[in-house]
């Protein structure tokens, strides 16, 4: 562990007003730190690592959605928690991907300082990247305690992004079945 990242964090306290020598606080950096370095552990990653050549021949060329992923990520914007969930969807072109490599997809990116934007297309783009998929949708629904907790204090307010590469950009006929799929269309 960083002992900077730690002396910082004591710093912080200091800054807020806090003794960081109080009972209460005495090990707060060392765990704000830890905390830190594992809600952003994404950048320790890479697609390839995820991947590790989960990659199987198969005739399936019909979509495929892992839906309902739920996702944490912190908003780089003011380091406070965005929580979700993704849905994804491939249509294969002789290889699917490992299932679970599509959830570990999502948390790697997620496991970075992110926008929600970045966030669905860098998961759109590794999927893509990693299958040669005829196409990609991804949608992502969350609530980001920056809205909930400062700001404009909007407790019910849910973000919604998606990205849709190739034939879901494409046909709008493939697009609505993977949105009535997955719930999000009448």
């Amino acid at each position: 562990m960083s002992r900077s990242l730690s002396e910082n964090y004591r710093e912080i306290l200091i800054g807020l007003g806090e003794d960081p020598d109080r009972e209460g606080l005495l090990d707060t950096p060392v765990r704000a730190a830890k905390a830190m370095q594992y809600l952003c552990h994404g950048y320790e990653q890479s697609v390839d690592q995820i991947v590790n050549g989960a990659l199987f021949a198969s005739d399936s060329d019909e979509m495929i959605i892992v839906a309902d992923i739920e996702l944490y990520s912190l908003c780089e914007h003011h380091l406070l928690p965005f929580i979700g969930k993704a849905h994804v969807a491939y249509i294969p072109t002789g290889k699917v991907l490992g299932l679970s490599k599509i959830a570990r997809l999502v948390d790697m990116f997620a496991r970075r300082l992110q926008i929600q934007e970045n966030l669905t297309r860098q998961i759109a783009d590794a999927v893509q990247q990693v299958s040669d998929a005829a196409g990609v949708a991804v949608v992502i629904e969350a609530r980001h305690m920056c809205m909930m907790m400062r700001g404009v204090e909007k407790q019910n307010s849910t973000m919604n992004t998606s990205v849709m590469l190739g034939a879901f950009r494409d046909s709008s006929n493939t697009r609505q079945e993977f949105l009535q799929l997955i719930g999000r269309s009448k």
